[in-house]
C-alpha cells in the first residue's frame, strides 16, 4: 500500500489534497478502505456547509460497520462527488482518484497534518 506523497494526512486517516485555487479534496485512505471492508454507503456534507477540521462531516458505511468522517480541514464545502454517492465501492477501489469524497475551500488548515512518510509510520501501512 502507497501513500501518495503529494498529500497530507489526519490521524482520522481522511487525505487532503493540496489547494487549487483555495480548494483542497478530501477523502479516506487506502488503510481506511481496507479496515471499513466494502462501502455500500456514504453519507457526505452538503454542499456549501461548512465543515470544521477534526469534527464529524458525514459517515462511511460498510458491510462491517458504520464509521465517522471528520474533516481534516476548516472550510466550505465545494463540491461533494456525486460518483460515490452513487457506488460506494469507489471509495474501496480507488481511494485516491475516483474514491474522492468531496471538495472543501479550505479557510483554516490545523498543524497536525502528517506528510505521507508520517502517516504511513503513524498508520503502519
Amino acid at each position: 500500500m502507497s501513500n501518495p506523497q503529494q498529500l497530507r494526512y489526519s490521524k482520522e486517516h481522511e487525505w487532503l489534497s493540496g489547494a487549487d485555487n483555495g480548494v483542497s479534496t478530501v477523502g479516506i485512505t487506502e488503510h481506511a478502505a481496507n479496515a471499513l471492508g466494502d462501502v455500500v454507503y456514504v453519507q457526505l456534507p452538503e454542499v456549501g456547509a461548512t465543515v470544521t477540521a477534526g469534527e464529524t462531516c458525514g459517515e462511511l458505511e460498510s458491510t462491517k460497520s458504520v464509521s465517522d468522517l471528520y474533516s481534516p480541514v476548516t472550510g466550505e464545502v465545494t463540491e461533494v462527488n456525486e460518483d460515490v454517492s452513487n457506488d460506494p465501492s469507489l471509495v474501496n477501489s480507488a481511494p485516491f482518484e475516483g474514491g474522492w469524497l468531496f471538495k472543501v475551500r479550505v479557510s483554516e488548515e490545523p498543524g497536525d497534518l502528517l506528510s505521507a512518510d508520517e502517516y504511513t509510520a503513524f498508520s503502519g501501512s
